[in-house]
């Protein structure tokens, strides 16, 4: 075996600078909403193109002014954020004011947005920038799967450009929704089968992962501390969704769950998933809108999906307050 050549005298050792990875989040924004726009848009490990709104938590309409005003309120300027599906695929609208109000954000008394929507549907946007891609675009989508599986439907050339679909949704267990299923996905679930049938590869963040990760008291102190004007919007944000999640969950500290999404797409070893196959029930009288996964291979169908056991909540918490004290 020959020698290693040295280096050149004062030569340096440089190390290949980390890729942001590119993202378009399609939100419904919603409290846990607001904190994943937050985390994506300071993140230094991403590089957040555009986000698109959804009807899910409210109406599109409420949810898109509520993307306007964190924006504006965080100083969030150069990311255009574009309105899409104001209703699901097939059923009827079903939305969540029991969890975020009335407004889709109860809770903060936010100023009128500075910003405003850009002059495209949010589905032609992830058309357009999935098809300027170099296959490196990841979509982070922490509402129903509306946009997205309409994206697919209208042009199917946008496929092979996703690099990752990574959701906020589903459930391997119960559902937090109905008995069975999970909000996102009950909300909109032929436009989740469209997704989790793609082919493209996805990630699915459930409440399994989800629920570990709490707004507990000593991370509300925690973030109380950084005392900036964003980390008080978060702080508010956490104080109505509290009280929300007590009255209709029984839950002292919520799970805040659109964050972990994004999270994960920052730095992957904060989740542990497994590949399974996922089938999103539709026919179901007590169980549409379920996830189905098969967690032992039993059906010897091929996965679809990585999907979300176990989180690190304490690293995971340790990145939302590092990331929000940029602010």
């Amino acid at each position: 075996m020959g020698k290693r050549q040295a280096l050149p005298q004062g030569a340096a050792r440089r190390r290949t600078p980390e890729r942001r990875r590119r993202i378009l989040l399609d939100c419904d924004p919603g409290h846990d909403d607001a904190i994943a726009i937050l985390l994506a848009a300071h993140s230094p490990r991403l590089k957040l193109e555009a986000i698109t709104t959804v009807a899910g938590n409210q109406t599109v309409e409420k949810t898109s002014l509520n993307a306007l005003k964190v924006c504006s309120l965080a100083g969030i300027r150069d990311v255009p954020i574009a309105v899409g599906m104001d209703r699901p695929l097939v059923q009827e609208q079903h939305l969540a004011p029991e969890i975020h109000g009335e407004t889709g954000l109860d809770g903060p008394l936010l100023p009128e947005p500075t910003l405003q929507l850009a002059p495209v549907h949010a589905v032609d946007l992830i058309i357009d920038r999935l098809l300027h891609s170099n296959g490196d675009l990841t979509l982070v989508a922490t509402g129903p799967l509306t946009n997205i599986a309409t994206a697919m439907r209208r042009e199917p050339r946008i496929l092979p450009k996703i690099e990752r679909v990574v959701l906020m949704g589903g459930a391997i267990g119960v559902g937090n929704w109905t008995p069975a299923a999970e909000f996102n996905i009950y909300v909109d679930p032929e436009a989740a089968a469209i997704v989790f049938n793609s082919g493209c590869p996805l990630t699915m963040v459930g409440l399994e992962v989800t629920h570990q990760a709490q707004a507990t008291a000593d991370v509300r102190q925690r973030l109380a501390a950084l005392g900036s004007p964003t980390a008080r919007l978060v702080e508010e944000l956490l104080d109505f969704f509290a009280q929300t999640y007590l009255t209709v969950f029984g839950l002292s500290s919520p799970p805040v769950h659109d964050p972990c999404a994004v999270a994960l797409v920052i730095d992957a070893t904060l989740i542990q998933t497994r590949p399974m196959r996922v089938d999103v029930e539709l026919r179901g009288e007590f169980t549409r809108g379920r996830t189905v996964c098969d967690v032992y291979g039993s059906t010897g169908r091929p996965a679809n999906a990585e999907v979300g056991v176990a989180i690190d909540a304490h690293r995971f918490w340790d990145l939302v307050v590092e990331t929000l004290a940029t602010y």
